[in-house]
């Protein structure tokens, strides 16, 4: 079974969790899950992994391992409009790895760095890669509100906080820098209407976030800013590990800086999903770009 059909059955067997002692607001199927404590603070919850041959390749820097466990999911938090307050992780060490103080202390420091101190965690060791799990929590700023991946609506366009494609090749996937502020930014503005990062391409996840809000994405390709080095749109929209946002809304061009866009649009349709409009008419079904577990 694949990492989508499983994702699928998950959101299914979620639906009508019910926590004690706080109020499930948002579950599973979007960047992080949104609880309301007792006391009527907002917390943002995330989690990922970092595999090694498969999130990076056998050999890298462990700084740059380190800095990439711990940024993956605060770029999450930075998805949902917040700020990192504290996080946690796990480590599955290869037997005889002589080097988990240098790789525990990189992921201190990179935590600190983003506001999200290490506050516990676990290891364990066995024969197989390494294998890093980080769960990172965060908070929204007074007058902010979570942006999930459902509220995208029909006339709505598509904007992205960076170019795409290439990540893996040009080594941006272990030093990109998680887009905080202007998660922050969208998270204040009534216009922006749904947002997630893009991390497993803008293929498959501009198809999530459709699905999720029952509207059909089409993307025009002359528009997808491209990376040095990324000869085609189709290149850009399915190698994915870009971290960058992928943010919907109405006339954002004034209302957020450093926006690249608009790259496309959302319309009303029967079949939600993403289709990539090239530079002679055609329409590509862009659903199954990009990296599936």
């Amino acid at each position: 079974m694949n990492e989508s059909k499983l994702l699928d059955l998950i959101y299914k067997r979620s639906e009508g969790l019910g926590l004690s002692g706080a109020r499930l607001l948002v579950g599973p199927g979007d960047d992080a899950a949104v609880i309301e404590t007792p006391g009527g603070d907002v917390l943002l919850l995330t989690v990922d992994q970092l595999i090694e041959s498969r999130h990076y390749e056998a050999g890298t820097d462990l700084e740059l391992v380190a800095r990439k466990a711990i940024a993956r999911s605060v770029s999450d938090i930075a998805a949902m409009g917040g700020f990192p307050s504290w996080s946690m992780a796990t480590g599955i060490l290869p037997t005889g790895f002589a080097h988990g103080d240098q790789l525990f202390e990189a992921m201190s420091k990179y935590a600190l760095s983003w506001g999200c101190p290490l506050i516990g965690g676990d290891i364990a060791s066995s024969d197989g890669p390494l294998s890093l799990t980080v769960t990172v929590c965060g908070r929204l700023e007074p007058g902010a509100s979570p942006k999930l991946r459902s509220g995208a609506q029909a006339g709505d366009e598509l904007w992205v906080t960076g170019a795409l494609g290439g990540s893996l090749a040009s080594g941006h996937h272990l030093r990109f820098e998680p887009k905080l502020e202007t998660g922050r930014r969208a998270a204040k503005c009534e216009s922006v209407r749904a947002m997630m990062d893009i991390s497993d391409g803008l293929g498959r996840d501009a198809g999530r976030l459709a699905r999720s809000s029952g509207v059909l994405i089409e993307i025009d390709a002359d528009m997808i800013p491209l990376n040095k080095g990324v000869a085609s749109w189709n290149e850009a929209a399915s190698e994915g590990e870009d971290y960058e946002l992928l943010i919907i809304g109405a006339d954002l061009s004034e209302q957020i800086p450093g926006l690249i866009g608009p790259i496309g649009r959302c319309v009303a349709s029967d079949t939600p999903g993403v289709v990539i409009i090239d530079e002679g008419g055609t329409r590509h079904d862009a659903s199954g770009l990009g990296w599936d577990h």
